[in-house]
């Protein structure tokens, strides 16, 4: 490996981190989730999220990202399914759930929850542009492919943030054993719910063109 590919490889990776450590809805989701159902449910959400942020890793190698940068229909119907996808958890988190829901839920938990930090990254046009625009700049013209190089800082941009994310879910976890008292359960949830609407806006501002 060359000295030129190394360096901007360890650039990337100051980056990412530079990038993650500004909070944004990855983030705040996260903080909620774990607050709310634990750190079990969060860190299943992190594997989701990390999942969305590969596949969107690979797509830009494969050229997909540039397509959704490109297409402002599409890049519109990803931003508001989103944005909807969040306001519908905090619909959710908002509905106090009976005993027999809150069971169920324990018992697909971690499913549920990896499948939903998945999807809200999946419906996140921002992480395709993030690979489209940030990521080619740190390529190193004849030091290897195209797709190696891009694959390589997609791994790591998705370490860095795993990294972060798992930093999250360890703080908020503390939070949540403090708040296990079940007279705690409706204010904490209700509160959760307006955060998550907070999130939506926020997520519709970040991705507005």
């Amino acid at each position: 490996m060359s000295d030129a590919l190394l360096s901007s490889f360890w650039a990337f990776a100051l980056a990412s981190l530079v990038i993650e450590l500004i909070p944004g809805p990855n983030q705040t989701y996260l903080a909620a989730l774990t607050l709310d159902r634990g750190m079990r449910a969060g860190f299943s959400a992190v594997a989701g999220i990390a999942l969305g942020l590969s596949i969107y890793g690979f797509a830009a190698a494969l050229g997909v990202a540039a397509l959704i940068n490109e297409s402002p229909l599409l890049y519109q119907v990803l931003r508001w399914t989103g944005a909807l996808y969040f306001f519908w958890l905090a619909w959710e988190s908002w509905r106090d759930e009976t005993d027999s829901e809150a069971t169920a839920i324990r018992q697909d938990r971690a499913i549920q929850s990896f499948r939903r930090g998945l999807i809200t990254n999946l419906l996140n046009p921002k992480a395709a542009i993030f690979y489209v625009s940030v990521l080619p700049g740190f390529i190193v013209p004849g030091a290897a492919s195209v797709f190696v190089q891009t694959t390589v800082l997609s791994a790591i941009f998705v370490s860095v943030a795993t990294l972060t994310h798992i930093a999250v879910v360890l703080l908020a976890g503390r939070l949540h054993r403090l708040l296990a008292d079940p007279g705690w359960r409706v204010p904490v949830r209700r509160g959760l719910a307006l955060a998550l609407v907070a999130v939506a806006v926020w997520f519709l501002l970040a991705t507005a063109r």
